[in-house]
């Protein structure tokens, strides 16, 4: 029903110590955005395929590439981040990964409806790169961009109207933007293909292990289950700060004491104590 996977860049920049964790955990397949201290859009071919190989060597898949394609200002040159795309597209395939994480780009919320025309503009731009190729378009909801709201995400997809394009269900992301995480789900449940693991407390917006916050995680298995989904569930800790974490998200953090590998197995059994309850109840 549900398959693990992760950022295992949260871990550690180094491949070798996050397939060390992810093999300890048990966990097979992981969400590629980090690798050697490098975002893996800015991978060669060449070196694709090497990661690729040593993934291979380790029984480890990937379930989908984390890219930061989409996290630009709208006012942005698009030119660079569409030939971007292309390569990541390539990459997709190298890793032998249906899936591409994607965003609709940083603004201003007071200017979201300014700019809605020119985020589906830049957005059919990305379908048709992406027409015939079989890999699918995950919308992100981040705070800060287009579709930080459901009812923006859901304004995306439908006017796309792709089959290739669907949406990463992020609770925290929701919570640090005052959504209703229930409502939010029921609004996109039709296109929810990925779902990212990090909860976060309404108040504060700070990011806690999965049950530990307001992002009704049990709930939301619970639904995904009764309505039989199979997927991902990709741990986001964010339980502090990692290497490219303050690059990524355009803020700063604070560093806990706690090391990578102790930040993501504290999310993990977070979550498999949900996971296990919920399966045996059925």
């Amino acid at each position: 029903m549900f398959t693990y996977s992760g950022f295992a860049d949260e871990i550690s920049p180094n491949l070798e110590e996050q397939i060390r964790v992810l093999k300890k955990l048990n966990i097979s397949h992981i969400e590629a955005r980090g690798i050697n201290g490098k975002n893996i859009s800015k991978y060669s071919a060449d070196e694709a395929k090497e990661v690729k190989k040593t993934l291979d060597e380790n029984s480890i898949k990937i379930s989908a590439l984390g890219s930061p394609i989409g996290k630009i200002k709208i006012t942005d040159d698009f030119a660079p981040e569409l030939d971007t795309f292309k390569r990541v597209l390539e990459l997709a395939h190298i890793f032998q990964t249906k899936y591409i994480r994607m965003f609709s780009f940083y603004m201003d919320a007071s200017l979201a409806s300014e700019y809605r025309d020119e985020v589906i503009e830049r957005w059919q731009k990305y379908v048709e790169a992406a027409a015939g190729s079989g890999i699918i378009l995950l919308h992100e909801n981040e705070k800060g961009i287009y579709g930080d709201t459901a009812k923006r995400c859901l304004d995306l997809l439908e006017t796309l109207n792709c089959d290739y394009v669907k949406a990463t269900f992020d609770p925290a992301n929701f919570i640090q933007c005052k959504e209703n995480i229930l409502t939010a789900f029921d609004l996109l449940r039709d296109y929810v293909e990925y779902i990212h693991i990090k909860d976060a407390v309404y108040e504060t917006g700070a990011v806690v292990p999965a049950g530990h916050g307001d992002g009704n995680i049990k709930e939301l298995l619970i639904r995904l289950r009764d309505m039989g989904w199979s997927g991902f569930l990709s741990l986001e800790p964010h339980l502090g700060n990692f290497e490219g974490f303050a690059d990524l998200e355009q803020k700063q953090v604070v560093k806990k004491e706690a090391s990578g590998p102790e930040k993501f197995e504290i999310a993990y059994n977070a979550l498999a104590l949900i996971v296990n309850n919920i399966t045996k109840a059925v």
